[in-house]
């Protein structure tokens, strides 16, 4: 398909050498950034399994404390408790770069640094199981972001994954083999070329040959 859009000359088969070599070291760049995006995807992979069930532990446990101080507190206490919380978490969100993709990077801080303003109640009309909920959820919010981070992360470089995947097999597959090929057939064309006008001249020189030695009998006779 490529053969009947080239000009078979020898400007023609420079270029094409030269856009052989640039695709022949992009393919090597791209492969390496591939194998290096693998590398990093299958380590946050693993981290985040593990901190996901740190995290689903962590939730688990939080919900059960809750469920035990509603059975010990009426519905009215328990929303009257919860219901107009002391302190504030605010989260910070920047990124860095991991092979050309911006990966989050998130990061929180509290309204005041005082650890019991995570109570927004009294003691005197609560459960502890109220308390040791809430304290879980405060414990386990730096691995939720965590989690949320690096879920985030795996599914941009999981993306970047695939793009990259695409771009070398395209550069492996069509395009360096389509430049091979057309320099393979430009090398073909000029060899006939060049046979075809050796042929001609050594035609063109015995027929001057010829020529010359006719007009030589004709002189000597």
């Amino acid at each position: 398909m490529a053969r009947k859009h080239i000009n078979p000359t020898r400007m023609e088969l420079t270029k094409l050498k030269k856009k052989l070599v640039t695709a022949v070291r992009g393919h090597k760049l791209l492969k390496d950034k591939r194998d290096e995006l693998m590398r990093q995807f299958l380590d946050l992979v693993r981290e985040n399994k593990t901190l996901r069930e740190k995290v689903e532990a962590g939730v688990t446990a939080a919900n059960k404390n809750f469920v035990l101080a509603r059975a010990g507190m009426s519905d009215e206490i328990l929303n009257v408790a919860l219901m107009a919380p002391r302190q504030e978490v605010y989260l910070d969100t920047s990124t860095r770069n991991v092979m050309s993709v911006d990966i989050p990077i998130f990061e929180y801080k509290t309204k005041t640094p005082d650890a019991n303003d995570i109570y927004p109640y009294g003691f005197a009309f609560t459960s502890s199981d109220l308390d040791d909920a809430v304290k879980s959820l405060q414990d386990i919010l730096p691995d939720m972001l965590r989690l949320a981070e690096y879920e985030k992360s795996c599914q941009l470089l999981a993306s970047e994954i695939e793009k990259t995947r695409r771009r070398v097999n395209a550069l492996e597959h069509i395009m360096i083999p389509e430049m091979q090929e057309s320099i393979k057939y430009i090398k073909m064309k000029l060899d006939e070329n060049e046979r075809s006008t050796q042929i001609r001249l050594m035609k063109v020189k015995d027929m001057m040959l010829e020529k010359v030695y006719h007009y030589s009998e004709k002189l000597v006779n």
